[in-house]
């Protein structure tokens, strides 16, 4: 469906227009309707499905410009999103000139309620600091009609539920609800039935929130050998804007530093940075100024980054709900993606859990070998190399390359231009501290192997992203960096809720490896 098929005013089609967007995401289209009629709604989606134009298009044609009070309220879970949240709705809204605020933990609460006084009339905001407004009467909520709950599942792992429902008990009775989540536990339907009124619920299909696009691999590999496996990874399949993920903050932080010592434009985020330093990470992510960004869970909650080419599971997420998030990041707007999930021995229970939910069975992939990334490697210095013979200034360097024709051979200065281009990882030997195993997974009886549920497929054959390649088929867990994402004014550390951890998957006997995906070099003519 078209956006101009919606009954949305012409300034906010426009805007959309701008945004370079025509057809509606699913999520957009059955959730948009519903806003402007005024339906409660429990809309299940995660990042990257379009929610934010779901419920950012029908509020923002529903703001009474007269009215200089605050009429819809969102509520994220992160500041992170909170102000990705707040910069598409007020890119959305300019043309109707409707002000959007956003309030969070980690800064100036002077200058957010300065920011206050000039009459917001959508606000943005994490619990804890919404809270410290509402106590300190800087947010009056009396003028409330729209209250939107923004991944309600993220705030019910990071133990923001009370914090919600003291938040709408400040909100009117009459007042239209809105809550998207990627999943629906118990705790989130029970939101609903305690706050929303006969809610029609928009669902998207498991197959739509793995998107089809995204190839998924999974490579077998001991901790003391990831790192290797993932940088020779790198090598071959040279992607463009990667996402890393890591189970902790030390976990994070040995990670980029290893990998900015290999020579790869390369930053973590975590809880413990400086808000500043977390936007400026992302700021140049977002620009694709950084290449290589590596983040936890917690850190990349919400993040709505296009471009995203390659997504690696350097850890594999303890909850299968985490990894349908973490590869959601990429393979968006039509473009294809690549997701890798290394995964030890003795962890192959989570990916059997991680393929029952989503319903797709992930590839195996052999890790190359090193002789296999050094091709890889010189593939792409020939690459730039044809690139700036063919687009560069060169000429003012042609004199000194005679005279040192002179003195080597055409073979032996293209050797050694190739020498200076291509990186040796045995000069540069990183270690990555090993972490604490997952624990045990608890099986049952019961399988979707079984069961008749069938299995998509986990990627397009022939891989397609790796460039000078073709693939053929022959501290704790996440709990370590709950409470630095936190917001200042709320309380710290996560309860956790027992019925979001999915914990029941049988085990496989084992994996037939002979299929594994192998590496078979190949030039690449788009090079």
């Amino acid at each position: 469906m078209k956006f101009s098929e919606l009954d949305l005013d012409d300034k906010l089609l426009e805007a959309v227009q701008k945004a370079g967007f025509t057809e509606t995401t699913p999520i957009q289209e059955q959730t948009i309707p519903l806003v402007l009629t005024g339906d409660d709604v429990l809309g299940q989606a995660q990042t990257g499905t379009g929610k934010t134009a779901a419920f950012g298009l029908p509020t923002l044609q529903k703001v009474d410009m007269d009215n200089h009070n605050i009429q819809t309220l969102v509520i994220s879970p992160t500041r992170e999103l909170a102000v990705q949240t707040q910069e598409e709705l007020s890119r959305l809204g300019r043309g109707k000139h409707v002000r959007v605020q956003a309030v969070y933990g980690g800064a100036d609460i002077g200058r957010q309620i300065r920011a206050l006084k000039d009459g917001p009339q959508i606000l943005v905001g994490t619990p804890g600091r919404l809270l410290d407004h509402i106590n300190r009467r800087t947010v009056k909520l009396e003028h409330i009609h729209t209250v939107v709950l923004d991944e309600a599942d993220e705030m019910l792992d990071m133990g923001f539920i009370e914090d919600i429902e003291s938040i709408l008990s400040h909100v009117p009775n009459e007042h239209q609800t809105l809550l998207f989540s990627a999943t629906m536990p118990k705790q989130i339907m029970s939101i609903a039935e305690k706050f929303m009124q006969s809610p029609k619920i928009v669902k998207i299909k498991s197959k739509e929130l793995t998107a089809d696009l995204i190839d998924q691999y999974y490579v077998r590999a001991k901790e003391f050998e990831r790192f290797d496996v993932m940088t020779r990874l790198f090598d071959v399949q040279n992607p463009k804007l990667v996402l890393i993920f890591g189970r902790t903050k030390r976990r994070v932080d040995e990670l980029a530093k290893g990998l900015q010592a290999r020579g790869f434009n390369a930053e973590g985020i975590h809880g413990d940075l400086t808000q500043q330093k977390r936007m400026s990470v992302l700021r140049q992510f977002k620009n694709g100024e950084l290449q290589y960004l590596v983040a936890t869970d917690v850190a990349a909650r919400g993040l709505d980054i296009s471009g995203v080419t390659h997504v690696y599971n350097y850890d594999i997420p303890q909850d299968p709900d985490s990894y349908v998030h973490r590869i959601g990041r990429t393979g968006r707007a039509g473009a294809t993606g690549v997701a890798v999930t290394f995964v030890a021995p003795n962890e192959m229970s989570y990916l059997h859990a991680i393929e029952e939910l989503t319903r797709v069975r992930i590839t195996p992939l052999k890790p190359p070998t090193p002789k296999e990334a050094l091709r890889g490697q010189i593939d792409a210095a020939i690459a730039t190399i044809t690139d700036i013979a063919t687009n560069g200034d060169v000429k003012r360097f042609e004199a000194p390359a005679q005279e040192l024709l002179e003195s080597f051979s055409g073979e032996q200065m293209a050797a050694i231009l190739l020498k200076t281009m291509v990186k040796d990882a045995n000069e540069i030997p990183v270690h990555i501290a090993p972490e604490r195993p997952l624990p045990s997974r608890k099986t049952s009886s019961h399988s979707s192997r079984n069961n008749g549920g069938g299995h998509g497929r986990g990627g397009r054959n022939g891989g397609g992203h790796g460039r000078g390649y073709s693939s053929r088929g022959g501290d704790s867990s996440r709990g370590g960096d709950r409470h630095g994402s936190r917001d200042s004014g709320s309380r710290g550390g996560d309860r956790r809720s027992s019925s979001s951890r999915d914990s029941s998957r049988k085990r496989d006997t084992g994996r037939d490896h002979s299929s594994s995906r192998s590496f078979t070099i190949r030039k690449n003519p788009n090079a």
